[in-house]
């Protein structure tokens, strides 16, 4: 029963006319972080993450950042992990590494110019949708985090981005979308770079599937 309503722009666009509908209408926005159900859905991925693990937490968790959700899902539910005694006496949050098409990295610019907000991106492009969103409402969220927890925000080219998606998905058998590749090239940044270690223990999440793409 929904209608779909197609517009000549972005999703920064699109999340503007959303806004406007449900105030215009009386409906309900569902827009990424302006209702509280879906963070609550993505800590899931922390939750798991530390399961898997044995209960215990990696050294860092780069996560492809568009919205910013969920790394801020992650974020809330290592916290309540912490605080609920699930994880061993003195686990501290991991470091987190926002990656970001360089066609498109609001979160990225705002952390190298030590700014607490994001200006928003203006004519984003990228190949990569899952991270074209010029102005993520959780950037707030996203540039204190990477504060507390001493993380890092770095940018992939188009080209870069292509390059790491074709070897996951060579070496390891995952259809990966270009966010996956794009965590890649950031991680392969800031290993290189010292911001992580090369001896860390880095948990990586592709956030897509290739088959969502062409070639």
């Amino acid at each position: 029963g929904a209608t779909l309503v197609r517009i000549d722009g972005h999703i920064g666009d699109a999340g503007k006319l959303a806004l406007a509908y449900a105030a215009e209408s009386g409906f309900f926005n569902v827009s990424t972080l302006r209702e509280p159900y879906r963070v609550e859905g993505m800590k899931t991925m922390g939750f798991e993450l530390a399961e898997q693990l044995g209960w215990r937490l990696p050294d860092a968790i780069v996560y492809p950042t568009g919205g910013g959700e969920g790394t801020i899902g992650i974020w809330k539910a290592i916290d309540e992990l912490i605080a609920g005694g699930w994880l061993p006496t003195g686990a501290k949050q991991p470091k987190y590494v926002i990656a970001q098409a360089d066609g498109c990295a609001p979160i990225a610019r705002a952390f190298a110019a030590g700014q607490p907000k994001a200006e928003p991106w203006v004519n984003p492009t990228t190949y990569a949708a899952g991270l074209r969103v010029p102005s993520p409402l959780g950037d707030r969220l996203l540039l204190r985090i990477l504060s507390e927890a001493g993380g890092t925000a770095g940018v992939a080219s188009e080209e870069q981005m292509r390059s790491w998606t074709l070897r996951l998905a060579t070496e390891t058998g995952i259809d990966a979308a270009p966010e996956g590749g794009c965590a890649l090239q950031v991680l392969h940044d800031a290993v290189s770079d010292g911001s992580i270690s090369h001896d860390a223990e880095v948990v990586v999440f592709n956030t897509g599937s290739g088959a969502s793409y062409r070639a």
